[in-house]
């Protein structure tokens, strides 16, 4: 077997090279006239004063889980380990919350640029756009690897003769950390801007009649700001500790296995990230758009190359890593049903493309019903818009299962008991264009911004097209980069619920049997419950934090209009600095009630049933069904929030365009699916694995 791992930090630092040198391109583009400026400096405003209030919330919120769980740990199982744990959460917090900075960062100043170049070419203004969020996608999964990696080499050095076991459950506090500020970044900013659009679309479009990124609407600018704090700063967070928190749980798996792939097994998880680092590389790169094309013909040659880079480097990996040697039942041709499983989980992340397209595109028959439905109303709109959200879970569900049964088996065929090991692979092979999907989901933000700052700086005619056609192309790959997450942490679920039992294994040792996750034991039951309950809990704080939010920036925009009766008229101006400001403080407020719920609930489950013998199994029960229960619901928000927004994306061009009674109708349901989509809906993806990184961490008090 050859030594990969120092692929590594090489893949890692060519990529945060490649994110700087991209970032060099874009920042040396034009901005445009001094209007537009003004807009685009008005937005990076406002995201820069919400990330420095909503960081400094979450670095306090951070620090006191830290301490509390370090000395919980500290108290049972010795200080040294309490220590250890602490310096994880750390690590992975602070890089999660730089992530999301980063994402943000350069959305901000993308937008400006993209729109510029929109005013003379449609190839040049996706160019800076895709350009733009490869910088972030790029950077992000970078962070991930090295900061897995470095940790892993940092505890080696430390105690790395405890065994391997050791050092890597002693990094489960990284994936904790990176999902904790990931989860309050995906609510705050999802609170943030999805409070900040649905006020804007209702006072704006409903009430005063103007057209969308209206320079009139004062709630505009919070809207612009809002692309980039959630779909920027909390995507960016939430891949983060995806990444993260897949590549631990697949290390643990691969401890058991050291004496079949020594090191090896436990090191593939990140070798297969970076060898997908260095395709998404490549991909970007190639893209480029002729000027009649269409956008998503254009990214999908580069997810197209990045995808079959991947599917090679892949192979390489497995054949160079995970060759057998004759124990555990392992034999010649155990890499290759392996690599095998990997390609499952590749072909995985394509279905879900391609299941995402057919449920959020217009073209196809569940927007057409939606749109169909808006004919008699908002009533039967919300209808065929919820509907469409129930029964898009079908096809995923199925899919997932499919790739969880066939990796399984192709893991069983590499070796006896190598099943989950398959699994595990299977989720780094779904995983390994991440760097490239992040960048097609930053995309979506920056070319949203383009089109609504040359709507505000009155910039009209062709140039309005180009960048109309950009943003329709934004939001498929928003909604793709949602189908992605979901995908993902569907099949990753049941990697962490088996790394969870598998630490659970190694921390009883021979003192008792392998746990079993029984629901007929009442502990296990309750635990489940609690699990499904936490997942319906928590959606409704999210979605009724978006609610409370809207009603204020709503208060603002009407209270504004009726002190400056000129903004109509264009002879005043419209305070965007206090809608900001409003937005800011009652979404950062709000976010804290389901956050808290996400970190307490399986805690005290725990704790609570301790005396009973059964904490372990009870706190399973809340990550199995918890999960499943997660994953389902995500779906139903993601899809049916997406659907209703294209339904109004396609009446407005094609159905009378805006201000018809049908457009009304579609906006109503429009502004219901956007707390789906953009807030309950993504933190969802986040939940399910924060229940799954805070079981890791915690697990050592359960048994």
């Amino acid at each position: 077997m050859v030594d990969l791992t120092i692929i590594v930090p090489i893949a890692g630092l060519a990529a945060l090279g490649t994110a700087a040198y991209l970032t060099w391109g874009v920042l040396r583009m034009p901005r445009g006239d001094e209007k537009m400026r003004a807009i685009e400096e008005a937005i990076q405003e406002g995201a820069r004063a919400f990330m420095r209030r909503q960081y400094r919330t979450i670095a306090a919120i951070a620090a006191v889980v830290a301490v509390l769980f370090a000395v919980a740990i500290g108290v049972t199982k010795g200080w040294t380990d309490g220590l250890r744990t602490a310096i994880a959460f750390s690590l992975g917090a602070t890089l999660s919350a730089a992530s999301g900075y980063i994402g943000m960062y350069i959305s901000i100043r993308a937008n400006g640029r993209a729109a510029t170049e929109g005013l003379g070419s449609f190839g040049g203004a996706l160019k800076v756009a895709i350009r733009g969020g490869a910088v972030s996608g790029l950077t992000i999964v970078a962070f991930s690897l090295l900061g897995v990696w470095g940790l892993y080499e940092a505890y080696n050095a430390w105690f790395g003769s405890a065994g391997p076991e050791n050092v890597v459950l002693s990094m489960v506090g990284f994936g904790f950390g990176a999902s904790l500020v990931a989860l309050f970044a995906q609510l705050g900013g999802g609170i943030y801007t999805k409070a900040a659009d649905v006020g804007a679309d209702l006072v704006g479009k409903i009430e005063a009649g103007i057209p969308e990124d209206d320079a009139r609407n004062p709630a505009v600018v919070a809207d612009l700001v809002g692309d980039n704090v959630g779909d920027c700063a909390g995507r960016g967070a939430d891949l983060f500790e995806s990444t993260a928190a897949e590549n631990i749980g697949a290390m643990i798996l691969g401890v058991a296995l050291v004496p079949v792939f020594g090191v090896n097994g436990i090191f593939f998880p990140l070798v297969a990230r970076a060898f997908g680092l260095l395709a998404t590389i490549a991909g970007i790169f190639i893209v480029r758009a002729r000027e009649d094309e269409h956008p998503m013909s254009a990214l999908n040659r580069g997810y197209y190359v990045t995808m079959a880079l991947a599917v090679a480097l892949f192979g390489f990996a497995a054949y160079a890593l995970l060759q057998g040697n004759g124990a555990l039942g392992s034999h010649a041709q155990t890499w290759l049903y392996l690599f095998l499983a990997g390609v499952v989980g590749i072909a995985t992340s394509l279905a879900f493309v391609y299941i995402t397209q057919y449920y959020t595109e217009a073209e196809h028959r569940p927007v057409k019903s939606i749109v169909t439905a808006s004919e008699t109303g908002p009533a039967t709109n919300i209808i065929a818009g919820f509907g469409v959200g129930l029964e898009a879970t079908a096809i995923p569900i199925i899919t997932v299962a499919v790739a969880i049964l066939a990796s399984f088996e192709l893991g069983e065929a590499a070796l006896p008991g190598g099943g989950f090991y398959g699994t595990a692979v299977a989720t780094m092979g779904m995983l390994a264009t991440a760097a490239y999907i992040l960048a097609e989901d930053t995309f979506g933000p920056i070319t949203d911004n383009a089109a609504g700052i040359l709507e505000m700086a009155g910039k009209s005619g062709t140039a309005r097209e180009r960048l109309d056609k950009l943003d329709a192309a934004g939001n498929t790959t928003k909604a793709l980069t949602k189908g992605y997450a979901v995908g993902s942490a569907a099949l990753a679920a049941f990697l962490l619920f088996q790394a969870y039992l598998s630490e659970i294994d190694i921390l009883n040792g021979t003192a008792k049997p392998a746990p079993v996750i029984n629901i007929g034991i009442p502990e296990v039951f309750i635990g489940a419950m609690v699990g499904v309950m936490i997942v319906f809990l928590f959606s409704a704080f999210a979605i009724r934090a978006v609610g409370k939010t809207a009603w204020e920036i709503i208060s603002d925009v009407r209270a504004q209009f009726k002190e400056k009766p000129g903004i109509m008229a264009g002879t005043e101006k419209p305070d965007y600095a206090r809608s900001v400001d409003i937005c800011t403080r009652s979404a950062l407020r709000n976010m804290i009630a389901p956050g808290l719920l996400a970190v307490l609930g399986p805690t005290l489950v725990g704790l609570i049933l301790r005396p009973t013998g059964y904490a372990a199994e009870a706190v399973g029960g809340v990550l199995m069904v918890g999960t499943i229960a997660g994953i389902v619901l995500a779906l139903v928000f993601n899809t049916g929030g997406g659907a209703w927004d294209n339904a109004k994306k396609h009446i407005e061009a094609t159905k009378g365009g805006k201000g018809t009674p049908l457009h009304k109708a579609a906006v109503v349901g429009d502004t219901i699916g956007d707390p789906f989509k953009d807030t309950a809906g993504p933190s969802l993806h986040i939940l399910v694995k924060l229940l799954s990184t805070i079981t890791l961490v915690l697990a050592v008090l359960f048994v």
